[in-house]
């Protein structure tokens, strides 16, 4: 029996909710955050750590800013604060920031806790770096020490940071966050450091 046009026509609609209905939508991939970065107006390049995540810098002083997953609890159960390596230019030297630096830790017994904490020197990509390990309560000011936003306590942190120095002037690499979690990554930070290169034109 011959099927009528009209009857025809009209199912073509629902036909074509069916089959694209059964067409998934496509996927579209996120792009990638960048681990790939660049210090002292582009002049050097570094790679972040696998795993570390490229975020929108907290404060305009900040250059480049990265969160670090922290795996581990706090005792009471609670998720512990991720980790955050800030990267910057600023003035002063070597010594002033280290100093600055110490003053944002205390200890538990009231020590010294430039006395505690221990630096060293390097040579990477024709820069001289200082590298400093420091742990403690850390003073944290997440919107940076100017900006007049209330600072907060932190027991058990720990900081890593290397000061490279250049005609161009200092930059400052900052991973600070959780003892534990600065633990499980201290070797990638150093790693990162002494991988830094020149950058490609």
């Amino acid at each position: 029996m011959r099927q009528s046009p009209h009857r025809f026509l009209a199912s073509v609609p629902v036909l074509l909710a069916i089959v694209i209905g059964a067409v998934p939508a496509p996927v579209v991939a996120q792009p990638a955050a960048g681990s790939v970065f660049t210090i002292a107006d582009g002049a050097v390049s570094l790679e972040a750590p696998a795993g570390w995540q490229r975020v929108e810098p907290k404060t305009r002083i900040v250059e480049t800013e990265f969160s670090i997953p922290s795996e581990a609890a706090a005792p009471d159960g609670t998720p512990l604060p991720a980790g955050r390596m800030t990267v910057m230019g600023a003035g002063g030297s070597v010594e002033a920031n280290l100093e600055r630096w110490y003053s944002q830790f205390s200890q538990p017994d009231g020590g010294s806790t430039k006395e505690k904490s221990s630096t060293k020197k390097l040579r990477v990509a024709d820069r001289d770096v200082t590298f400093v390990d420091i742990t403690g309560t850390y003073r944290d000011a997440p919107m940076g020490p100017f900006a007049g936003g209330q600072a907060i306590d932190r027991p058990g942190y720990r900081m890593l940071a290397a000061i490279v120095e250049g005609e161009d002037g200092n930059y400052f690499l900052k991973f600070y966050g959780p003892a534990t979690t600065v633990d499980a990554h201290a070797a990638a930070f150093q790693k990162m450091i002494e991988g830094m290169v020149p950058a490609s034109k």
